[in-house]
């Protein structure tokens, strides 16, 4: 999302994935202790590593993203998952191949000060109503590594697919029924390749999915 559409991301947690949950229950939720460095490093992954076809534009490692700035913890563009959920992408990447098509990751594990980052710059720009309403979240799945946000590209020439919203756009086009034609064809074929693997949808996201992974911890690793 882009800081001068005044669309926001949805960054909930749930018990399913990022779904909607009231601000006060997930005010009272106690928050996992986050893991070590060398936790992170031995339970992430880089998804490229496994499967050098994925395309990874990571948006907040830019200031192509809602808060219009870099955030922190985010100083290269790879995309890191839990090994499970890497290996589970792996096998999308493989079917859609077969169809000329690939994945382009735009976020996949976030650090923990990224999403403390939003949150401040909801409250430093007198949104907080975004925080009040589940739009950002305080605390996100991304954060634990199971959480990717991704699209569909043609292979041969890199060009993503139509999907009716920009990533990040918070607004009913965005939920992943609200699309006709094309864009409604083309979520739906992300939605099967993915849900084939055993990621699950965010439904008013096309672009989230979740892998699910018990127990995971959150991480505060650097992306370098």
């Amino acid at each position: 999302m882009r800081a001068a559409s005044g669309l926001f991301t949805v960054l909930l947690v749930s018990a399913a994935g990022c779904g909607h949950s009231a601000p006060s229950q997930v005010a009272n939720v106690a928050p996992a202790p986050v893991a070590s460095d060398r936790a992170a490093d031995s339970l992430l992954v880089d998804v490229r590593s496994l499967d050098s076809t994925i395309s990874v534009e990571a948006r907040y490692a830019t200031a192509n993203n809602f808060t219009g700035a870099v955030l922190p913890g985010y100083e290269a563009n790879r995309a890191l998952l839990r090994r499970e959920a890497a290996a589970a992408l792996v096998r999308v990447q493989a079917r859609l191949r077969h169809d000329g098509l690939g994945l382009r990751i735009y976020d996949g594990y976030r650090p923990v000060r990224a999403t403390l980052a939003m949150v401040a710059w909801a409250e430093r720009t007198d949104r907080r109503w975004v925080l009040d309403h589940g739009y950002v979240a305080r605390r996100s799945r991304h954060n634990l590594g199971v959480a990717v946000d991704l699209t569909l590209i043609e292979l041969a020439t890199g060009r993503p697919l139509e999907m009716g919203t920009p990533f990040d756009t918070f607004a009913p086009a965005a939920h992943t029924a609200n699309a006709t034609g094309v864009a409604r064809d083309n979520r739906q074929r992300l939605k099967h390749a993915m849900e084939r693997e055993g990621f699950t949808n965010y439904d008013q996201e096309w672009w989230h999915y979740i892998y699910p992974v018990a127990d995971a911890p959150p991480f505060d690793l650097v992306i370098r």
